[in-house]
């Protein structure tokens, strides 16, 4: 019989590319991951490996061996789910994937009411990008997803991952309090096209959407500074350095140099839940997703303009 941990390996391993990325999956060591592959070879009396380069590729046997331990392992959790179900306890330990702003303006309400409704459910959140949080969620690293995209540059959701639509953000322009539209009601991005603008490192999913927009209304790309923390992109706006666009989720009181204009018309992303299907039945999961959309309710983003 097929030893199911030697199978989950060697489905890590296609999944990632890598036996050093499916260490890191799987939180063992390289060595680890080699020895429980060449146990398995062993078992399917196949090679399931072979070099290449300076890495390792899967051989046909391999690919083959790794699609079904996909699709048992995903019947594996299905029936944990299912079991969970009928016991119906919310129980156990549960991790929430979200985004920074979406980690500081909804993740807290979350994590104190499931603490709050189910003591017996040990919750906690990891704040990763949305690409880095698909991929662990595939993996099965963790469990439920928050995740952000525009409708104009939609986020592709892999097969065998559920949606639930939390709620839309907005997003305004931070001004420093000295720019003349500093005090206007509402102000157009046309408006402001020989500003320099604040925005977010390349290889956050805000930057690529930020360097769109401008380039989609015409607008040469002028994003002088980048900085990861909304706090320190405000804080280089108030020195008078740039414009920065600031989502209103999980946004704090402006700096007292720095004033917040709506955006005519208002920018909106799209903020979801993913989770695999084969959770959708689990207790955990059910009332996380219930107190991520009762959170996200109670969120009024149109308050904060």
């Amino acid at each position: 019989m097929l030893n199911l941990e030697r199978l989950r390996t060697l489905h890590a391993v296609s999944t990632t590319g890598s036996v050093r990325g499916a260490a890191e999956a799987l939180h063992v060591t390289t060595s680890a991951v080699s020895q429980q592959l060449s146990r398995l070879e062993r078992e399917v009396g196949q090679r399931l490996l072979e070099k290449q380069g300076r890495g390792v590729r899967l051989t046909d046997a391999g690919d083959l061996l790794a699609e079904h331990a996909g699709r048992l392992l995903q019947q594996v959790e299905l029936a944990e789910t299912d079991l969970a179900g009928h016991r119906g306890a919310v129980a156990g330990s549960l991790t929430i994937a979200a985004f920074a702003t979406a980690a500081r303006g909804l993740l807290p309400t979350v994590l104190h009411a499931l603490r709050q409704r189910h003591p017996n459910l040990s919750a906690r959140l990891a704040e990763l990008e949305p690409t880095e949080s698909i991929a662990q969620l595939r993996h099965a690293d963790i469990d439920i997803a928050v995740v952000q995209d525009w409708p104009e540059e939609p986020l592709a959701v892999p097969d065998g991952i559920s949606c639930a639509p939390l709620l839309e953000d907005v997003l305004d322009v931070a001004l420093p309090a000295h720019h003349p539209f500093a005090d206007r009601s509402t102000v157009t991005l046309d408006e402001l096209r020989d500003e320099d603008w604040v925005g977010w490192p390349s290889d956050e999913i805000c930057h690529g959407w930020l360097e769109n927009t401008l380039r989609r209304n015409g607008i040469e790309r002028r994003v002088r500074h980048t900085a990861s923390e909304h706090s320190t992109q405000l804080a280089v706006v108030a020195a008078g350095l740039g414009a920065a666009v600031i989502p209103r989720l999980g946004r704090g009181q402006a700096p007292s140099g720095v004033r917040f204009v709506p955006l005519l018309p208002a920018p909106r992303r799209r903020v979801f839940a993913l989770w695999r299907n084969s959770t959708t039945n689990r207790p955990a999961c059910r009332a996380a997703l219930r107190a991520l959309q009762d959170a996200a309710q109670q969120c009024d983003i149109n308050a904060m303009a």
